[in-house]
């Protein structure tokens, strides 16, 4: 038998935070109580000395709880249709009006699709910590998998349970988007399929696509209409605009494809090169495609201020080792770390994250994969292209327009400009533009990806 106790004596059992009663004031006595009963929780109103006394059997047995509470009342009947939450993150107590702490700004809803993956594995912790969105906000984890996956985000719900984390206030899961994207206001795509052994190309576009096809009719249906979108399964250009297309009520302007992580590669081997702490270098864009035709743009990234080509005056090296470095940066960690990277792009996506939250630095400026419609280069509408943009803190973005090209930076855009077109003709089927025609040119998708 096990035997579980809740209590709330008035020296301040109940948080005054957002109401939810904190992990470190539950206690559980005699054995660990098994996952079902995890999942028996439900929210219960808010009364002083709540006692609840449950006897567990398992397998032939049966499990039976008395629980001691006043008559539900029938204005908060609408507690029961709730969706189902994990554990300790279902206890949840209302406050009334005056007792909530004013300092706390409102809960936010976050899903994350591919959650029992290993990029996941590290971003879900940065982002309950408070480390993305700040020490005074606090979260709700929506986390996305698959049939197959779904011991696995249990896992990932216990491992979240057990960090204690103030400001993780609701977590969930589930595997059909249209339940888990319910009111999200930012949703961070990150599932999608590997790329196999002999899988063309065009297959792969074909069947990740069609993922974010269902995953933008989902948002479309129930998410914010505000919802800011990160899409991270590859190839993300692409399966952004998918995303997009099938999510018309949202702004186009709000999805995201990340190319964060390739502008931290870039940082990072312009630093090596000039013998400077990475922090010196800003400025730094990635045009195009998130695949081996992307631009890291050196004419416009500056070292302590300086452009680049005034510190580092090897132009042979910019143009040929630093550009190839950066777009094969992902295929040389696959043979050193023998899987692709996970811990950098989680890095990458807070790092994306924080740059629409908070204000850009002056004269400083971030990469995104983002809608090309009223673009000011010169770039073909109705893509999703990694562009220059600046922040003011609010979740938005506005593109750079003091930037400069040369004909060399000009090639490069238009091979990558090339390629997204082509990507788009394949998976015209998916955005709602016809019959998918796949002429694309050459096979370019990142070695991660195969």
């Amino acid at each position: 038998m096990a035997v579980a106790e809740l209590t709330s004596p008035a020296t301040g059992a109940y948080t005054k935070t957002t109401g939810r009663l904190h992990p470190s004031q539950l206690s559980l006595s005699s054995t660990r109580l098994s996952d079902q009963l995890r999942r028996s929780f439900r929210p219960i109103p808010r009364s002083r000395n709540v006692k609840i006394t449950c006897s567990v059997k398992y397998g032939l047995f049966f499990l039976c709880c008395q629980v001691q509470v006043p008559t539900v009342p029938a204005e908060r009947e609408e507690l029961k249709s709730k969706p189902e939450c994990y554990g300790v993150f279902c206890l949840t107590y209302d406050l009334k009006a005056e007792e909530e702490t004013r300092s706390w700004k409102k809960l936010i809803n976050i899903a994350v699709s591919g959650a029992a993956g290993m990029i996941s594995n590290h971003l879900l912790f940065k982002l309950a910590s408070g480390e993305v969105f700040g020490p005074d906000q606090p979260i709700a984890l929506k986390l996305l998998g698959s049939e197959r996956s779904r011991q696995a985000l249990e896992g990932v719900a216990m491992e979240l349970e057990d960090s204690l984390f103030p400001l993780l206030r609701e977590v969930s899961i589930g595997i059909d988007p249209y339940e888990v994207f319910q009111d999200v206001e930012w949703a961070l795509l990150i599932g999608a399929k590997p790329r196999g052994p002999g899988m063309e190309r065009a297959d792969l576009l074909d069947i990740n696509g069609q993922i974010f096809a269902e995953q933008g009719k989902a948002l479309n249906a129930v998410a914010s209409r505000n919802v800011k979108v990160i899409v991270v399964g590859n190839p993300c250009n692409t399966n952004a605009l998918i995303c997009l297309k099938n999510a018309p009520n949202i702004p186009a302007k709000n999805f995201h494809a990340l190319t964060r992580l390739d502008e931290n590669r870039a940082k990072c081997q312009l630093a090596l090169k000039a013998g400077v702490f990475y922090d010196k270098v800003s400025n730094m864009t990635i045009w195009g495609n998130h695949s081996t035709t992307q631009v890291p743009d050196f004419l416009n990234a500056r070292i302590n201020g300086v452009p680049v080509t005034e510190v580092i005056k090897d132009r042979k090296w910019l143009e040929e080792e630093f550009t190839e470095t950066v777009q094969k940066r992902g295929g040389l960690l696959i043979q050193k770390w023998g899987r692709s990277s996970a811990a950098s792009t989680a890095v990458s996506i807070v790092d994306a994250i924080k740059s629409l939250v908070t204000p850009t630095p002056e004269g400083d400026w971030f990469s995104s994969g983002v809608y090309t419609n009223g673009n000011p280069y010169g770039i073909t509408q109705d893509i999703v292209f990694s562009m220059p943009c600046r922040s003011k803190g609010d979740g938005d973005y506005e593109l750079v327009k003091d930037v400069i090209f040369d004909d060399y930076l000009w090639k490069r855009i238009s091979k990558s400009e090339a390629e997204l077109l082509a990507e788009k003709r394949c998976v015209a089927h998916l955005t709602g533009e016809g019959i998918a025609f796949c002429d694309l040119p050459e096979d370019t998708m990142l070695p991660g990806e195969m």
